[in-house]
């Protein structure tokens, strides 16, 4: 059984589909662009695309915005922040932070998949503050320090 949370779709999104998975395993559902005219993503440019719908997450959810990999791939087109939280307390429009990494220019349409949502369970946590904390094996090696 899976479970349902509050969706709502903006006015001008009325003719876009909901969030979507694609095949019956798929972890994550598409977004979709909501944008009136096409939009061009220019080499290093970056741009907030809107999803057309807002969200009422429970306490102790998130939605994890991610990027496409196959236009991430074939075209450069990713994210700026992959990926993006949007907190359970959040009610505005979705939208997806984009960024084209490749040479040409890429072209977004209305209702074009442009990134992935995932629902993921979160627990928020309070640190102590200690003067020394438990060795482990790795220690403070940082970046690289576990090889290849």
């Amino acid at each position: 059984m899976h479970k349902q949370f509050l969706i709502q779709k903006t006015e001008d999104a009325q003719d876009l589909p909901l969030p979507s998975y694609m095949t019956q395993a798929a972890a994550a559902m598409d977004l979709y662009a909501n944008i009136k005219n096409k939009l061009c993503i220019k080499p290093m440019q970056r741009l907030a695309v809107p999803c057309g719908f807002r969200l009422a997450l429970p306490l102790g959810y998130e939605a994890q915005i991610r990027p496409r990999s196959g236009i991430a791939l074939k075209h450069g087109i990713t994210m700026l922040n992959a990926p993006g939280t949007i907190d359970a307390d959040y009610r505005g429009e979705v939208h997806v932070l984009l960024i084209n990494f490749g040479e040409a220019e890429y072209i977004i349409n209305r209702g074009d998949r442009i990134a992935q949502m995932l629902i993921a369970k979160v627990e928020q946590t309070n640190f102590k503050q200690a003067n020394t904390l438990p060795s482990s094996a790795r220690g403070d090696g940082g970046f690289g320090s576990t090889g290849k």
